[in-house]
């Protein structure tokens, strides 16, 4: 068995990139001449249009960014919005990426009582055959053991939300407990005992954190805290997080941590004339290079 993480670490020695690529297609912002396309063909229905839409838009970049990206991340809130045939095309993508050569995260963010936390793991995990999935600790362990079960003797992969990039996620991350440390802080303390039996053989766990490029602060700390945690990084770009935010998201070898992109490659074409796909895939290798130098690598 190969351990999730170092499917992940070898990843990005091999494309010398930290990019990971999130799949969130949103229909007003693809473009023009995928939506007008498939508005004049003859469907069923506007889900089914906006399905096919988006696999066209999605497989197009897949088949592009092998060389850029070394994990994609659908983000099932995009797809579960076309009811049926969106879940059909998140198996798809799912399926398509890993023959690509991609890593898959699934974005689900998923956290439950143990039952249903199984299924969750269940659906993603096995049946999907997605390789990690993201994750709410808020049930605590309990509802964590069979991702983490997964991590341990199947060799899937899971992030843990620790510290998002949203603005509001002070409201309680970072709210002072009575041990005076924050809510982010004590989660991050469980996940280093959560992570054990998942080691790979590169230093680092299966088992990582979600930490939001838009705090830089609390990226360094909580590096610096979690030195064997590998870390997936949302809030770069579109959200306002440049690559020389992330320098002290590395470790000293400058890797350990991966990066999220979504809206500011799948949409680069909004900033100027081109091809759609020529646009994601310059945005997609401007961050490459940005992210490697940021890491001290180049």
């Amino acid at each position: 068995m190969t351990h999730f993480v170092d499917r992940l670490l070898e990843a990005v020695e091999r494309k010398r990139s930290h990019v990971v690529l999130g799949l969130d297609p949103d229909y007003p912002l693809l473009p023009p001449e995928v939506r007008h396309k498939h508005e004049a063909l003859d469907y069923e229905d506007d889900l089914e249009m906006r399905a096919a839409a988006y696999r066209e838009f999605i497989f197009r970049l897949l088949c592009d960014l092998t060389d850029e990206a070394v994990a994609v991340k659908p983000q099932l809130a995009f797809y579960e919005a076309l009811g049926s045939r969106g879940y059909a095309l998140y198996e798809e993508v799912v399926a398509t990426a890993s023959s690509l050569g991609y890593l898959v995260i699934a974005d689900a963010k998923r956290g439950d009582i143990g039952s249903s936390a199984e299924a969750y793991a269940a659906a993603h995990l096995d049946v999907a055959g997605a390789d990690a999935i993201t994750v709410n600790p808020w049930f605590g362990t309990d509802g964590l053991e069979p991702f983490l079960a997964r991590a341990r003797t199947q060799g899937k992969g899971l992030f843990v939300l620790v510290k998002t990039s949203n603005p509001s996620s002070t409201e309680i991350q970072d709210e002072v407990l009575s041990s005076g440390r924050r809510v982010y802080e004590h989660v991050a303390g469980l996940l280093s005992g959560w992570a054990v039996g998942t080691e790979g053989t590169r230093g680092y766990a299966s088992v990582g954190a979600v930490v939001g490029a838009t705090h830089p602060a609390q990226a360094a700390e909580l590096r610096a805290a979690l030195p064997g945690i590998p870390f997936l990084i949302p809030g770069y770009g579109a959200q306002g997080a440049s690559a020389a935010d992330l320098a002290h998201a590395f470790d000293g070898a400058g890797t350990g941590s991966v990066v999220n992109s979504s809206r500011a490659i799948l949409y680069a074409y909004r900033s100027g004339p081109g091809d759609w796909a020529a646009a994601a895939k310059a945005e997609a290798a401007a961050m490459r290079a940005a992210l490697w130098r940021a890491a001290g690598r180049g």
